[in-house]
């Protein structure tokens, strides 16, 4: 995984600066995700793989399955990625990009995962909270897990905070245990 994120990061980075000289970062965001959705589709999978088309095909076919969905400037960053055969890295580019988008628009999604699910004043005075922790725009996301017993566990990038009453009877555990 670290190889592939050391591959694909000079491409994200690339297709990242363009589109923030040229404001177009979401739209960028968009057709990325086509993109990296495209690849992970089995008959594609079988395309990148095989060797009797050359990249000049490869990438021509790609383009043809992504239809309207890509811009002149992606496609010429499809066919940069298809010359260099990193196609497959699109979905971790993908990702990468969706990064630096996110650290520039200082934006983060957060996933609240709960026992039970949340009303909408509650969604909101976490996300509010969560803003000010942060100190980034804060896109909440909830989900309920029955078995958290209570309490939340809390997905915002790397950090994670579990607050729920299974996080706490596991660490107690662990506590008892050593």
């Amino acid at each position: 995984m670290a190889e592939l994120t050391t591959l694909a990061r000079p491409y994200a980075k690339a297709a990242f600066e363009y589109a923030a000289a040229n404001g177009e970062l979401d739209n960028w965001s968009k057709m990325l995700g086509v993109a990296a959705a495209v690849t992970g589709e089995e008959p594609v999978v079988k395309l990148l793989g095989s060797p009797s088309l050359t990249t000049a095909q490869q990438q021509q076919s790609f383009v043809e399955v992504c239809g309207d969905a890509l811009s002149e400037q992606a496609q010429a960053f499809i066919a940069v990625l298809a010359e260099n055969k990193r196609l497959v890295l699109l979905p971790e580019i993908t990702a990468l990009f969706d990064g630096l988008k996110a650290e520039q628009q200082k934006s983060v999604d957060v996933e609240v995962t709960s026992a039970f699910e949340l009303d909408s004043a509650t969604t909101e005075k976490l996300a509010k909270a969560l803003t000010s922790t942060l100190n980034r725009e804060v896109s909440v996301s909830t989900a309920v897990d029955n078995s958290l017993i209570g309490g939340v566990v809390v997905r915002a990038g790397d950090t994670v905070i579990d607050d729920s009453i299974r996080g706490k009877l596991s660490k107690l555990a662990k506590a008892m245990n050593s």
